[in-house]
């Protein structure tokens, strides 16, 4: 909604387009004050910025491999006090994730791809002809 507004304050003005959507025009500047000034942000918000570049910093220098359990007991021994979960959250919004040793991750829960003809074969001659091919999803996953 704040990209709304900034595209279209110059034409209506702020208070009226707030009036139509629903957000408050407080709301609105404090978040226009805080994007300059990280000083207003909310604490938590402070906290994660300085995490996250601990966390960089410590998942690049091992190698890209570790995982949100080992850059958490990583972090502890740089006197940070930080939760896994916290660790684990950060990682995930960062994009950042260790390695599976020994065997590739599973995604079976995804279930078959909107074009894939499962349902349209027989129960024992699924992906057996040429136009009844499996999805990739549901070769993976090891169905007949």
């Amino acid at each position: 909604m704040i990209h709304f507004i900034d595209d279209h304050r110059d034409v209506y003005g702020v208070e009226p387009i707030c009036q139509v959507l629903p957000i408050a025009p407080s709301t609105y500047y404090e978040t226009q004050l805080r994007q300059t000034d990280p000083v207003r942000r909310p604490v938590r918000q402070q906290r994660d910025a300085q995490v996250c570049e601990a966390i960089q910093q410590t998942w690049d220098a091992n190698h890209c491999v570790y995982g949100a359990r080992k850059v958490r007991r990583q972090l502890q021994r740089d006197q940070w006090t930080v939760a896994r979960c916290t660790v684990e959250r950060l990682m995930r919004d960062m994009g950042l994730h260790g390695v599976t040793r020994g065997r590739a991750p599973q995604h079976d829960t995804l279930g078959p791809a909107p074009d894939c003809t499962r349902g349209s074969c027989p129960p024992g001659l699924h992906g057996g002809c040429a136009e009844h091919k499996p999805c990739a999803r549901c070769a993976r996953a090891g169905d007949p």
